[in-house]
């Protein structure tokens, strides 16, 4: 039987990886909000439901135009994690778990989820996809030699304090 364990570490990154990090929080969030705004309107307008297939594929056609090149800038794979992120939200929605899904702000917690395939653990190094070097963690516990890490999430909160969940 397998235990799901969760670990939370501070960590300090350099001005340089700050900014990326700053960047990457903004490309998850505008495409959680330009999606949902996406998969509103098609529902009011036309009563047509977009499913996360879909609003993949045109994430893929946005990151293609000139004015959303930006996109590219960062790892693609917590801006798909945050299209998935939305695909549940709509799912607990319709299951009557949850409210209606709602726009993601600026202010307050920022957060970026990476898939087993955007970072790499060994030991007490941890890098990031489009990040350059590692993260400078404050390992405050011992993480178990056995643990098998499948997501890490990145987050800032509103004192600009960094920390990584694996």
């Amino acid at each position: 039987m397998d235990v799901k364990r969760a670990y939370r570490f501070r960590f300090y990154p350099t001005e340089a990886q700050a900014q990326v990090l700053a960047q990457t929080f903004g490309c998850v969030r505008f495409a959680y909000n330009h999606f949902l705004r996406v998969r509103t309107d098609a529902w009011m307008e036309r009563q047509e439901s977009i499913n996360y297939n879909t609003t993949s594929a045109m994430l893929t056609a946005l990151k293609k135009t000139p004015e959303h090149a930006w996109l590219n800038d960062v790892s693609s794979i917590p801006v798909q994690q945050s299209l998935r992120h939305l695909q549940s939200a709509f799912s607990n929605f319709f299951a009557k778990r949850a409210k209606y899904p709602s726009f993601k702000k600026k202010i307050g917690t920022q957060a970026a989820e990476y898939t087993a395939s955007g970072f790499r653990l060994d030991g007490q190094r941890l890098r990031i996809a489009k990040l350059e070097g590692e993260l400078k963690i404050r390992w405050s516990r011992t993480v178990p030699k056995a643990a098998r890490v499948t997501t890490i999430t990145i987050s800032k909160d509103a004192a600009d304090r960094y920390f990584v969940s694996l």
